[in-house]
């Protein structure tokens, strides 16, 4: 810290001078100014005050000044500049109580409660100290007969340090929200590649400078670039710099971080995956608060990249129950695995197209698409309690063995819902709706409840005209393979009666899209 020129004088009375340069000009630090706000009618005290400041320092940062000669030029100076450090204010100015009116404003009207407010007058009796302190927010007053050039430079620098250490305690408070917003947001990607997409690109646009960030993994040739975001006008390019290659590789060693002036690299701790780390380019040495926002933001992503990978196993669990359930069934029915992995691409590409026409808008989201192609593969489950002789008979059913077969769909129902419980919607209590309701009809004429159109559940009616198209097309012991122009007319023809419209003109436009599949 360095202080003006004039704090050392003996002669310690108030300066009277000429109004010199305002100081807006920098020697060239990189640290920008501290900005100090006078705001006085009296042009007499912007000059005394820039001349007895105007060479200080705090913290290697100097001071700008800029003037306000009424509470209303004030005003528009605090719309334009919100990082003012401290104000220096008169009281009487336009009106006996502007300065006090000008701290209600910049309280509770623009909600700035970081700035530091010293309150000069030259007339006490305006406002006298003790109800000035109780009534308003400011952080120091002063009466002009008492503010030597060392009292005001004292109190100049006390107002500096307390805006500092405010503006750091501010600046952690918004960093941490910032931070777990942003690690909610991780912890919601669905992939590895999205999760590492969004892990740089939200810490992006943490930094307070521009500059960029890279995630990085090891790789047979050195450190391997993942992803990566830059943030504000000029940042560097996205690549590791030779510079910083040494220290990525080091961190992904042994876990430490490292901090230098044009770079700094964090590692995402995690304990299941392979090791990753954080490379970050700046201009400038971040400051020790953006450090730890780092570091902590580093950890939860280290947290995220641990659940993403149990959250994936968990997923292959799934994936292999659901086929093994319906494998099962079909091992009892004689068919073949890949009826029900075309099952599945159809029911899919109907749910995308039906969002993609803006239909069901309530239920078709992101969960309903990514899940129904899985959960169709159950569509036949229930048939694991129907007796061989039924399911393998090469002729037409009974009435007694059709009430038998027909059971299927509400034991496959049954047995998928209480395996997949009562809490949120999964692929088993989707495949517990597909199953119990495939064979519903959109005219209720179906089993095994007889609803009827909108009352069936959606993944129901898209799996009904998938899994009859593709049972038509292909062979079974009960039946030949029918030509995809018989099967297309069926489709149209059961539109409204059997199946529900809107799907059925859904499915047509993928067919039309794709082209119809290849039966050999």
């Amino acid at each position: 810290m360095v202080g003006p020129a004039a704090a050392e004088d003996a002669n310690d009375d108030l300066l009277f001078a000429d109004e010199s340069s305002d100081g807006d000009a920098t020697d060239g630090r990189r640290n920008p100014p501290w900005l100090i706000l006078i705001v006085d009618d009296d042009h007499e005290v912007h000059a005394i005050t820039r001349v007895v400041l105007g060479d200080a320092s705090f913290e290697n940062r100097e001071l700008r000044f800029l003037s306000a000669y009424s509470a209303k030029d004030a005003r528009a100076i605090l719309a334009a500049q919100r990082d003012i450090a401290v104000i220096l204010l008169d009281v009487v100015m336009e009106t006996d109580d502007a300065g006090l009116t000008l701290v209600r404003h910049i309280r509770d009207n623009l909600g700035n409660r970081q700035v530091r407010i010293i309150l000069r007058t030259g007339q006490p009796g305006q406002a006298p100290e003790r109800q000035v302190i109780a009534a308003y927010d400011i952080n120091d007053y002063k009466a002009k007969s008492e503010l030597t050039a060392q009292k005001l430079y004292t109190a100049t620098v006390a107002a500096l340090r307390s805006y500092q250490h405010i503006s750091l305690i501010e600046r952690g408070r918004q960093g941490m929200e910032a931070v777990l917003e942003a690690a909610d947001h991780l912890f919601a990607q669905p992939t590895q590649a999205r999760f590492c997409e969004a892990v740089t690109a939200r810490l992006a646009a943490l930094l307070p400078q521009p500059g960029a960030v890279l995630l990085c993994a090891d790789g047979p040739d050195g450190p391997r670039r993942l992803s990566a975001a830059t943030t504000g006008p000029g940042a560097p390019a996205p690549t590791v710099p030779d510079a910083a290659q040494a220290d990525v590789h080091a961190t992904l060693r042994d876990g430490l971080p490292r901090w230098t002036d044009g770079h700094a690299v964090v590692p995402l701790r995690n304990r299941r995956q392979a090791p990753h780390a954080l490379c970050v380019l700046t201009d400038t040495p971040l400051p020790e608060v953006e450090q730890r926002l780092i570091d902590l933001y580093a950890g939860k992503a280290g947290s995220g990249l641990d659940t993403l990978h149990l959250l994936e196993r968990l997923q292959e669990a799934q994936v292999a129950t659901v086929h093994a359930l319906g494998k099962l069934a079909e091992y009892k029915d004689e068919v073949t695995g890949d009826h029900v992995k075309r099952l599945g691409r159809w029911a899919t590409a109907i749910a995308h197209e039906l969002r993609a026409r803006n239909l069901f808008t309530d239920e078709l989201d992101d969960e309903f698409c990514g899940m129904i192609g899985l959960a169709s593969v159950l569509h036949d489950v229930g048939k694991v309690a129907i007796p061989d002789a039924i399911l393998r008979k090469p002729g037409r059913l009974d009435p007694d063995e059709m009430t038998q077969m027909r059971e299927h769909a509400a034991i496959g129902g049954s047995i998928l819902r209480d395996a997949g419980g009562a809490g949120e919607r999964n692929c088993l209590t989707m495949g517990a709706e597909i199953a119990e309701s495939h064979h519903e009809k959109f005219d209720g004429s179906g089993y095994p409840h007889g609803l009827s159109g909108d009352a069936i559940p959606l993944a129901g009616r898209i799996v009904a005209v998938a899994d009859v198209f593709d049972a038509l097309l292909h062979r079974r012991p009960y039946k030949k393979a029918w030509e995809a122009e018989e099967v297309l007319d069926l489709l149209r023809g059961e539109s409204g009666r059997h199946f529900d419209p809107r799907v059925v003109d859904a499915f047509l436009a993928v067919l039309a899209r794709d082209g119809l599949p290849q039966v050999a």
